[in-house]
């Protein structure tokens, strides 16, 4: 175990948890080498919704670390480091049929449980408050206090203010191991050996492969539109429109059946810039970086049919991401399993821009022996001890 803080540090992985890990190291003196596969926030950050939300959590550990997430992104935009960057909004979850409406109360209550601020709205109050929606929306429910941050940006705001420069197209091949291989030694790249007192894995789908771990980290798409500036119709979103179908399509809440096929969820938000994002998908099938017509045609049908002015909006691109998803559906985070200064933060599926930055300060004040802001208990990698190339 750590004895004593670190004086050096190895991220392995430039996304936003990367990043973060980064960030807090250094504010603490710690001389960081971030290394990348490729180049930051080149992966699922770069293709994230940008919900820093705790609406769609499941009720437990995931719930209570979004709000934890949530939190922190307001302390930081307050203290300038994200100002301009994080955009705060309620998200409104809507229910257009009596099974939907169904999980969103149980949802709401679980919710209002976890202490989040939430106010129902139905009848006359629905049509008054938010004209927009389709007469179909039965119900909705407004979670106050959330938020929106697209994750490149707070990347970018990340390295600067640390002064970090990622080492880009730097491949990690294998581990160097000592004291009968329960500690890290050094790293071996595609560009020579590095050194350092810790190692962070932060890698998304590239843990996997360091981890051992092909069977417990699976990569899972995500496709995501962007509309055209739609400046009065986006002026009349009070905040993210997120349909009840999409807590079956996540797991957030069970049905009295299967979910949907593949996913599909509906996420409609607002942006600065007066334009959509609207998603979304999640798929363990089809190739890994690209849209289909068929789950386009159908997320564009849905928000439609919720948002009735789309129609009017034209849709300028479709993207697809891969982000990372653990089969138990909860992310890994700790230190990794007979390995003394060995850590992994990976797993996080699309929670990861809510997740990212209270992972990050989470992992350094574990590795400096402190308390961490989040309770790590659900997600350490020892619940898998034994699977993985560490064991």
């Amino acid at each position: 175990m750590q004895s004593r803080p670190p004086s050096s540090a190895i991220v392995i992985g430039s996304g936003i948890v990367g990043a973060a890990t980064a960030y807090f190291l250094a504010r603490r003196g710690i001389a960081v080498r971030l290394i990348d596969a490729s180049a930051p926030a080149a992966e699922a950050t770069g293709a994230a919704d940008g919900a820093v939300s705790v609406a769609s959590k499941r009720p437990g550990p995931m719930m209570a670390a979004a709000l934890k997430g949530v939190a922190l992104y307001g302390e930081l935009a307050d203290a300038g480091l994200l100002a301009g960057a994080f955009k705060r909004r309620s998200t409104f979850i809507v229910a257009a049929s009596d099974e939907e409406c169904a999980v969103l109360e149980a949802h709401s209550a679980a919710l209002a449980g976890a202490g989040v601020r939430v106010e129902t709205l139905s009848g006359t109050d629905l049509r008054q408050d938010f004209r927009a929606l389709s007469p179909q929306a039965k119900m909705a429910v407004e979670v106050h206090g959330e938020g929106h941050a697209i994750g490149y940006q707070i990347v970018h705001r990340l390295l600067t203010a640390s002064g970090i420069v990622v080492e880009r197209d730097m491949r990690v091949e294998g581990f160097q191991l000592e004291d009968g291989g329960r500690r890290i030694a050094g790293i071996t790249t595609n560009r020579g050996s590095l050194t350092a007192d810790v190692v962070v894995i932060a890698a998304g789908n590239g843990s996997a492969e360091l981890l051992g771990f092909s069977g417990i980290l699976t990569p899972r798409k995500g496709q995501l539109l962007v509309t055209e500036r739609a400046p009065e119709l986006n002026a009349a979103m009070r905040g993210a429109i997120m349909s009840g179908r999409y807590l079956l399509s996540k797991g957030s809440q069970k049905a009295g059946h299967a979910p949907p096929p593949r996913g599909l969820g509906l996420v409609i938000d607002p942006l600065v810039t007066g334009q959509f994002l609207i998603g979304g998908t999640r798929e363990d099938f089809g190739k890994r970086e690209t849209n289909d017509i068929d789950a386009v045609s159908r997320i564009l049908k849905d928000a439609v049919a919720l948002v009735p002015g789309l129609a009017g909006v034209r849709l300028l691109r479709s993207f697809a991401g891969v982000r990372t998803a653990v089969i138990d559906g909860l992310p890994l985070v700790g230190r990794i399993p007979g390995l003394e200064n060995g850590y992994v933060a990976t797993g996080f599926e699309g929670d990861g821009i809510c997740l990212g930055p209270v992972t990050g300060k989470s992992i350094v004040q574990l590795i400096c022996g402190e308390e961490p802001d989040l309770d790590l208990s659900s997600f350490e990698p020892a619940r898998f001890a034994g699977q993985g190339a560490s064991a």
